[in-house]
C-alpha cells in the first residue's frame, strides 16, 4: 500500500560530485492490529495468519500490556478478549472509549447474548464468539476497518437541526458537534438519507456496512439507544420506533 509517509534518498551523481539527485517515494504502512488475549496459542495463531494477509500485528496477554502498547503506537484496530486476568475486556473497552475511538472487535468464549450486547453498549464495533476461524475474524476485521475509513465521496446531509458530513465523518445538532462511533454515525446517516420513512433493522445494518456480518436485531437497538442518548432524544421524538419493523427519523 502506498501514498502516505515520505522517504527521501540522496545520491552523489557520478558525473558531478557537486550535484545531488533526489528521489522521493511514499509508502503507507500496512494496517496495525493489536491482539489482547491471554491464550498464547490464539495470539500466535492470529499473529501468523494476519501477518500472512498483510497486516502488522502486535500481541499482548492482558490489559497492562494493552495500555503499554497503546503508549508506544496507535493501532488501527484492537482484537480484545472478554475474559482476561486483571481488568476484563468489558472494563478495558469502557476505559478505552474514554480516550480513543480505535475500532474494537471483542472476542468472547461465552455465547450469552447479554455479554455481546454489553460489549456493544460499551463501544465495541463488533464481536465474535469462540471458537472461531481466523478466516472469519479476518472478514470481520476488514469490515470494521472499511467502516472506519472516511468515505471518498462527501455528502452533506441536513434534517431539521441535525447535520452530517459523510466525508469528514462528523455530525452535529443545532451546530454543536456530536461524538459518535463509526457505526452510530453510519446508522444515523442511513436514517437521515431516508428521513420521514421507516427503515427496517436489516436495511440499517446493510446501509451501515454490516451486511456481511451476522448479527441480531438487538445490535441495531443498542446503537439506536446510544444515538438517542447523544442526541438527548428522551423521550424519543427524533428517532421513533416502529414496532416490529425498524426506525424512522422525523423531519421536524
Amino acid at each position: 500500500m502506498y501514498g502516505g509517509r515520505l522517504f527521501t534518498l540522496r545520491y552523489n551523481s557520478p558525473a558531478a560530485a557537486a550535484s545531488i539527485a533526489v528521489y522521493t517515494y511514499s509508502m503507507t504502512l500496512p494496517d496495525h492490529v493489536l491482539i489482547v488475549d491471554d491464550d498464547a496459542e490464539i495470539r500466535a495463531l492470529l499473529r501468523e495468519y494476519l501477518q500472512k494477509n498483510g497486516y502488522r500485528v502486535s500481541a499482548v496477554a492482558d490489559g497492562a500490556g494493552m495500555w503499554a502498547a497503546l503508549d508506544k503506537a496507535r493501532p488501527d484496530l484492537i482484537v480484545l478478549d472478554l475474559m482476561l486476568p486483571g481488568e476484563d475486556g468489558l472494563t478495558l473497552c469502557r476505559n478505552l472509549r474514554v480516550r480513543s475511538d480505535i475500532p474494537v472487535i471483542m472476542l468472547t468464549a461465552r455465547g450469552d447474548e447479554t455479554d455481546r450486547v454489553v460489549g456493544l453498549e460499551l463501544g465495541a464495533d463488533d464481536y465474535i464468539a469462540k471458537p472461531f476461524s481466523p478466516r472469519e475474524l479476518l472478514a470481520r476485521l476488514k469490515a470494521v476497518l472499511r467502516r472506519s475509513r472516511p468515505e471518498v465521496l462527501t455528502e452533506q446531509l441536513k434534517v431539521g437541526d441535525l447535520s452530517a458530513d459523510t466525508g469528514a465523518r462528523t455530525a452535529s445538532l443545532k451546530g454543536e458537534p456530536i461524538e459518535l462511533t463509526g457505526i452510530e454515525l453510519d446508522i444515523l446517516v442511513a436514517l437521515m438519507r431516508r428521513a420521514g420513512r421507516v427503515v427496517p433493522r436489516d436495511a440499517l445494518l446493510q446501509e451501515a456496512g454490516r451486511g456481511d456480518v451476522v448479527v441480531g436485531e438487538r445490535t441495531v437497538d443498542v446503537h439506536i439507544s446510544h444515538l438517542r442518548q447523544k442526541l438527548k432524544d428522551d423521550p424519543p421524538r427524533l428517532i421513533k420506533t416502529v414496532r416490529g419493523i425498524g426506525y424512522v427519523l422525523t423531519k421536524d
